[in-house]
């Protein structure tokens, strides 16, 4: 495998990140961004060189990866990029639906005024991107809304459950629809989203989410 990823400086891991998470990330950024292409071959020491550590820490990544289908392992005949189908998509865009609806049930209860204004500002944002039928953007706002909506939560517990879960969230979903084909509906929808996130209204916007993602 050519060279793909930057050797990392361990004077630049932040405080709490371990080498193992940004073995994580920098694995999972590479797939998401296409330097490493759905269905391309990973072995653990041409990575553990590149990154310019042990294989250790590449192991645990891949592992990680792996439970959450970012990465295929055969066991003795390859590790590799999986390649999101139609079907992955549908189930993450459930689990995501039920994630996220969870999540703003505990945002709205336990976010300060100040989140809360960030949030339905966010959320303006994404009535006019869904209003634009700009499906690319939408999609990029719909996860700035929910990762302020995921940090709003203060659980500990749970931020640390949907952070695993974001980038196969991300690359599953990224360029496919999973919402609501009608788009005046589709419109309507998150404008009540809105209003139900700026009255603190956790169980209306719980079953927005769901009705946005076909799983009411």
């Amino acid at each position: 495998m050519s060279p793909k990823l930057s050797p990392i400086d361990h004077s630049d891991l932040t405080s709490g990140v371990s080498l193992s998470d940004e073995v994580y990330a920098r694995i999972g950024a590479a797939i998401l961004d296409g330097t490493l292409a759905p269905g391309e071959r990973l072995r653990d020491v041409d990575i553990a060189t590149q990154l310019g550590i042990s294989r250790t820490p590449v192991r645990e990544a891949l592992q990680r990866l792996e439970r959450f289908g970012l990465v295929e392992v055969a066991v003795g005949r390859y590790t590799r990029v999986s390649v999101p189908d139609d079907r992955v998509r549908r189930e993450t865009g459930v689990f995501t639906a039920y994630l996220m609806g969870n999540a703003v049930r505990l945002a709205l209860s336990a976010a300060t005024d100040e989140e809360l204004a960030v949030i339905v500002a966010t959320a303006d944002a994404v009535v006019d991107s869904a209003r634009a039928e700009d499906v690319a953007l939408l999609f990029a706002k719909c996860t700035e809304m929910f990762e302020l909506v995921t940090r709003a939560t203060h659980n500990s517990v749970f931020i640390g459950v949907v952070r695993e879960a974001a980038l196969a969230i991300e690359r599953n979903l990224r360029g496919w629809e999973p919402f609501l084909a009608d788009t005046v509906r589709r419109v309507d929808l998150f404008v009540r989203l809105r209003a139900q996130m700026h009255a603190r209204d956790g169980a209306g916007a719980e079953q927005s989410l769901r009705e946005l993602h076909g799983v009411a």
